[in-house]
């Protein structure tokens, strides 16, 4: 049987771009279909974006640090629209590069929403139809928000990048990563900020120390950092947004940004027709090929809702083509994936927490918490903390979390010692690089406790 093509991808996003451009390059004739813009979330309206408003937010503190370390800083302000229009003009940017790379792969590019019809079927909005061997659905995930009663008030992390005037008093209404980062980014450009969370405590899943530390940090910088709490009603005003909180407290704020959680993008593109199965939250249901129930269709990233990170997307995407181009089986590699979070101060984290760890063995913890150097003549209290999960059995380091200035860093390169299997002795007769705040994850000799 004879195809249009011998894959059709739905998503334009890391994972798909990544598997169409590989696929191409084998030779296989590709279709692609975005209805949106190239480079999906991540680089549209996600981690790219938000990483350059986290830069923009630092400066403020940096300003105020200089003057110890004696720089006269005359006076400054802060320019929204003008942070704005540098942001679309990178975007826009690497929007090209994605669109360019697929194209010199030789894959055809289609501006169009893509549904899928059967087994080996798409239909695009433009009202073409084409056959495909293999499909493969990249469509990422979409902010969840609750329907509460004045939901058509708020905002989601898509359309915080386009406002057109900076939000003078913001409420953020969850605890996630993306809660927390913009919470930390609003308040360092210089909102009143804010935030809701209707759990215990903010960045559910992470070691309990790190969450305490990082909220701590975050309620020093200014942040009314409120747990337990969630959203009651929303009201417009002519004051702006009146919003009641669970306990019956009211907040008049200029914008609401929920931040809730993400769903996958699977509404309307047909897959039922396909007998693709769904999860209960609408993800793609895949085994560890990334391939469905149908053998035809497969599916990467966070459409699938497995690991839900850019980098674990473009890895999927390329097991996906070893797989089925190159004939070598490949399962994407889920395990020991380190991570940060871009709140202020930054989190960095690879491994089991301790909570986690203690559950599964006997495990030694070590600790330092301690004020970074850059901080002293500086004058500020802000404290990083570090801490090694360690097995009593195999003293294989099971975890390793940093919190403070640089953490995204420097757990990429612990990622690369823990993926490896780094005992606690390869920490301790690594040489120490002094004087750094890094030197604390070899120097640690004393378990908390003993």
């Amino acid at each position: 049987m004879s195809f249009d093509y011998d894959l059709f991808v739905i998503g334009g996003g890391s994972g798909g771009v990544r598997a169409g451009r590989l696929a191409a390059g084998t030779g296989a004739k590709v279709g692609l279909a975005e209805e949106f813009r190239m480079g999906g979330t991540c680089v549209i309206r996600g981690c790219v974006p938000k990483k350059l408003m986290v830069y923009a937010s630092s400066y403020a503190e940096a300003f105020e640090d200089a003057k110890g370390y004696g720089w006269s800083v005359g006076e400054t302000s802060f320019d929204w629209k003008k942070l704005i229009a540098a942001k679309d003009v990178e975007i826009t940017r690497l929007e090209a590069i994605y669109a360019k790379n697929l194209g010199a792969a030789g894959a055809d590019q289609f501006d169009a929403r893509a549904t899928v019809v059967d087994a080996h079927t798409v239909k695009l909005s433009t009202g073409e139809t084409f056959s495909a061997k293999h499909i493969l659905v990249a469509t990422g995930g979409t902010p969840f928000v609750p329907n509460i009663e004045g939901r058509e008030h708020v905002i989601s992390s898509n359309d915080i990048f386009n406002l057109t005037e900076q939000p003078k008093r913001f409420l953020v209404v969850g605890g996630g990563y993306i809660a927390c980062e913009f919470a930390g980014i609003m308040n360092g450009l210089g909102s009143k900020v804010t935030q809701y969370y209707r759990g215990a405590q903010v960045l559910r899943g992470f070691d309990a120390e790190v969450q305490n530390f990082v909220a701590d940090e975050m309620r020093s910088k200014g942040i009314d950092l409120q747990v337990g709490t969630d959203v009651q009603s929303i009201a417009k005003t002519d004051d702006g947004l009146l919003v009641t909180n669970t306990h019956g407290e009211t907040l008049v704020v200029d914008q609401v940004l929920y931040a809730t959680g993400r769903v996958p993008c699977t509404a309307g593109l047909g897959l039922e027709n396909a007998g693709v199965k769904l999860g209960r939250k609408g993800e793609v249901l895949v085994d560890g090929y990334s391939q469905t129930n149908i053998p035809s269709i497969y599916a990467v990233g966070d459409v699938t809702d497995r690991v839900n990170l850019t980098p674990v997307a473009i890895v999927e995407g390329g097991a996906f083509v070893d797989t089925v181009f190159h004939g070598v089986p490949t399962q994407p590699d889920h395990e020991m994936i380190a991570t940060a979070v871009f709140t202020q101060p930054e989190i960095g984290t690879v491994g089991m927490g301790e909570e986690e760890a203690s559950a599964c063995e006997d495990i030694d913890v070590y600790k330092s918490v301690f004020r970074p150097m850059a901080h002293i003549l500086a004058g500020k209290s802000e404290r990083m903390l570090m801490k090694l999960i360690v097995s009593k059995a195999s003293n294989k380091v099971l975890g390793c979390h940093i919190v403070g200035h640089a953490a995204g860093e420097m757990i990429q390169l612990a990622g690369v010692a823990l993926k490896m299997g780094a005992t606690k002795e390869d920490f301790d007769r690594t040489m120490a690089i002094h004087p750094t705040a890094a030197e604390e994850l070899v120097t640690m000799k004393v378990p908390v406790g003993s």
